[in-house]
């Protein structure tokens, strides 16, 4: 039997060559299967590693459609081979600012001198120096919230954060209570850990105290996973009455808390106070530097009870997330120096002015976003679905993430689609906000005589 690898390489090559277009249906699993002479599991296997490489989107009750002729390019906006329309990626969602670089590289010059680069390059201990937590804990305050720096801890980035809390809270086969829409990588760092994603129900102030409640009493959780601030997708912010609603519940319960706000840093102070705050013996606080800083240099920040320091921190150890000392150096310098607070002032510039650009282009439809944020969630008209509106998008050389990448009960499926606005440059983004617009307004168009049915073009090895 042939590895699933190798069938979904395939596969790829004939959506490469157009032998497979952007918004045709690919059959049944079990078809797909039968064709192959190959388990069913093998071919869900195949189907999966299509969506793992972004070459597929797949609903439940709908199907599975070609994405594009071939993966997304990443980073800005790339040229086509041979075919000179743009590409933009608003997937992908890492802000960068003019004269970023030139910001950066001052602080780390002493870190290069052949007397300071041995011990920069050597891994750091999970609870970083001395002065790596008091800077980390002055970057963090917020409000009247000040974090106790003997509370703090490091790992490379903010999503081992979000692993080593888990991990250090729930053993597999625990349930950890999320938004129905989440964090992709929660997902899979879920998936990975054996944990149980269960969704509790949220409204337009975020998650609803009651329902935590509920959802526990049916069957104990282990934690919750909450965005409280400019959550991704939606980009709600929790108001502090409703923060303090879920702090009293998690409190009564007893329910540990894992609070991301990786995009915390947009809102200007003073904003709703931290779940840390209100909840502190519970309440473990994971946020980080690739955001406000950039992707490819960066640390992972985690404000953890008192008593959870050492748990959190073997958790760190065993995943092999600590943070690189040159990281952590850097990081040390980039806050004491101002660095960051001048990224972060011009990322707030910049991301108001994106989505202005967002509701000059999108005005009349449905698009939640806030005017600090870098996203947008778009609740498409009808009759478009996330899955065809993805495929006809990517056809026009943007690539945008449908809403079924955030959801976590595959029952319920939003017609939606998030747009990225970071990572494009301003001009290509207003350009494709427009072509969205214009392609949302315009409706979907039958698919080409071979594929109104569903059935696969014959050409292809499908």
């Amino acid at each position: 039997m042939d590895d699933f690898r190798g069938i979904a390489d395939r596969i790829a090559l004939d959506i490469a060559r157009g032998r497979l277009r952007a918004g045709q249906r690919l059959p049944p699993q079990r078809a797909f299967a039968r064709r192959h002479g190959i388990a069913a599991s093998t071919a869900g296997r195949v189907y999966a590693e299509l969506v793992r490489r972004g070459l597929v989107v797949g609903e439940v009750g709908r199907g599975t459609f070609v994405r594009a002729a071939q993966a997304a390019p990443q980073g800005r906006a790339l040229v086509e081979a041979g075919g000179g329309a743009a590409r933009v990626n608003l997937e992908l969602n890492y802000p960068s600012v003019p004269g970023q670089s030139e910001l950066l590289a001052p602080a780390l010059a002493p870190l290069l001198r052949p007397d300071t680069l041995t011990g920069a390059l050597r891994p750091a201990a999970a609870d970083g120096t001395p002065h790596a937590r008091e800077a980390a804990a002055a970057l963090l305050a917020t409000g009247d919230w000040h974090p106790d720096p003997g509370r703090v801890l490091f790992t490379g980035n903010a999503r081992q954060a979000i692993a080593a809390t888990l991990g250090s809270l729930v053993r597999p086969g625990g349930r950890v209570g999320v938004e129905p829409l989440t964090y992709p990588l929660v997902k899979e760092i879920a998936g990975r850990l054996g944990i149980t994603l269960v969704p509790v129900r949220a409204d337009g102030d975020g998650p609803v105290a009651e329902s935590v409640l509920a959802v526990h009493r049916a069957a104990p959780l282990s934690a919750l996973y909450l965005q409280p601030t400019l959550h991704n997708p939606t980009s709600v912010t929790v108001p502090a009455e409703r923060r303090l609603h879920l702090a009293r519940v998690v409190d009564d319960l007893g329910l540990p808390v894992v609070e991301d706000r990786i995009w915390s840093f947009l809102h200007r102070d003073p904003g709703p106070p931290p779940l840390a705050a209100l909840a502190p013996r519970l309440v473990h606080l994971v946020d980080g530097l690739s955001k406000r800083v950039a992707p490819g240099l960066t640390a992972g920040f985690a404000v953890v009870p008192e008593d959870r320091v050492a748990a959190v921190a073997a958790a760190v150890r065993s995943g092999g997330w600590s943070a690189g000392t040159f990281a952590l150096e850097a990081a040390v310098r980039w806050i004491g120096d101002g660095t960051v607070a001048r990224l972060v002032a011009a990322k707030r510039e910049q991301a108001a002015r994106r989505q202005r650009l967002v509701r000059e282009a999108l005005a009349g439809f449905a698009v939640h976003a806030d005017p600090h944020g870098y996203f947008a969630w778009w609740e498409l008209p009808e009759p478009w679905r996330a899955d065809g509106f993805t495929a006809a998008a990517a056809a026009h050389g943007i690539a945008v993430t449908p809403g079924t990448a955030f959801r976590v009960d595959p029952k319920r499926t939003p017609d939606a689609v998030r747009l990225g606005l970071a990572s494009a440059a301003e001009p290509e983004l207003a350009g494709s906000l427009r072509t969205l617009a214009a392609l949302a307004a315009r409706g979907p168009r039958r698919p080409p005589a071979d594929g109104r049915s569903g059935r696969p073009s014959q050409s292809g090895t499908l």
